[in-house]
């Protein structure tokens, strides 16, 4: 019994003894995280504006007389030259009309010879004092009428041979045809509501596309010169992007800008001129112009740099004792895997580049040099 009380009386000391002071934990490292430094330069941006494309020449082809449509030379998307017939009316009814005003002018030439003769007769009994000189008035007065009514004859012949003329219709450009709208056999008129076809000339193409006006502005400060038409012939080429998002092989030119914008879209129209030399393109295609923006001495930032939070980019600057900050920076535009920043950094300025998920305001890291890869991202 002493035996176990003794035993129990050591542990008592030695429990009381032990070191009661608490462990200190050890603090974790602070992240090691890539920064570099943001830079600035010379980055282009495009924007893209829909766009509607139509020939240099679109002409609706119409019937300058009526009649009933005898012959259609052409086929619907055929290409026709300038002056080549595409559709003959019935002439008919009009070489009748040719026939019977050269009639009338014979007949006016045949009443003029009377005329002239009984002038001639009276002349010399007027002269012998035989009749009355207001009988010579009078012939000489019948002979003018005759002249004119010749004039009359003459002008109803020249308009019955136009209208036999205008029953062949030629293609007034060289182009496309279009849809054919009446078939042979149908009565056409001019009053007609629809045209016979449309002609389009697309060896080269207008495409037109339309910019508000803050693009507007930004447009004209972009480019040197005095005026508007300076500033024309300092834009860089255009490019066309297809319905099928396929860049279009030829670059276009801008070449023509609207006079006014339009007050129900506040919108003002822009033309620009595309080859078309293998007819690629047709009127009535859609597409997209591209136009491209330089921005010089722009800060440049890498988009994987960056979070967004509610409507807002914010990057995480490197501050003293290597402690981070969390700035809004303004973005005016993207470059390939970049952002063009207006302000919020500036250049020399050490960003993180990753990780920024798990970084809050004020945490420390330990900052490493971006790796060859991610500084040349930055440096696009």
């Amino acid at each position: 019994m002493k035996t176990t009380t003794a035993i129990l009386l050591l542990a008592i000391f030695l429990y009381g003894c032990a070191d009661k002071s608490p462990q200190t934990a050890t603090a974790p490292p602070p992240p090691a995280l890539p920064v570099a430094s943001v830079i600035s330069g010379t980055e282009t941006t495009f924007q893209e504006y829909p766009a509607s494309i139509e020939g240099t020449v679109n002409v609706e082809v119409r019937p300058q007389v009526s009649g009933a449509l005898e012959k259609v030379f052409v086929d619907e998307g055929a290409f026709v030259n300038a002056g080549q017939p595409i559709f003959k009316i019935n002439e008919q009814p009009y070489r009748a009309a040719l026939n019977n005003a050269l009639a009338a002018q014979h007949s006016a030439e045949a009443a003029l010879v009377n005329a002239q003769l009984e002038v001639e007769r009276l002349t010399p009994l007027v002269q012998n004092k035989v009749i009355s000189e207001f009988q010579l008035k009078s012939a000489k007065a019948t002979a003018q009428v005759a002249k004119a009514n010749i004039e009359q004859a003459k002008a109803n012949v020249s308009t019955a041979a136009i209208n036999i003329g205008y029953t062949l219709i030629k293609a007034p450009v060289s182009g496309y045809i279009g849809r054919l709208l009446k078939k042979q056999g149908s009565l056409v008129a001019p009053a007609d509501l629809e045209a016979l076809t449309q002609l389009s000339d697309v060896h080269d193409v207008h495409v037109y596309f339309a910019l508000g006006e803050k693009d507007f502005v930004n447009f004209k400060d972009q480019y040197p010169g005095q005026t508007l038409k300076d500033k024309l012939q300092q834009l860089p080429a255009v490019k066309l992007i297809l319905a099928d998002n396929t860049e279009y092989a030829k670059l276009g030119k801008v070449d023509v800008i609207d006079g006014q914008f339009d007050k129900t879209t506040g919108a003002i129209t822009v033309r620009a001129k595309f080859p078309n030399p293998q007819g690629l393109l047709r009127s009535g295609n859609t597409g997209k112009i591209r136009l491209s923006l330089q921005h010089n001495n722009t800060l440049i930032v890498p988009q994987s740099a960056t979070i967004e939070v509610q409507d807002k980019v914010f990057v995480f600057a490197l501050t003293d004792s290597n402690k981070v900050k969390k700035q809004a920076i303004t973005v005016i535009g993207k470059s390939a895997t970049n952002y063009l920043v207006k302000d919020g950094v500036k250049a020399g300025d050490q960003i993180v580049l990753s990780g920024l998920d798990r970084l809050q305001e004020g945490a420390v890291i330990a900052p490493q040099k971006a790796t060859d890869k991610v500084a040349a991202i930055t440096k696009k």
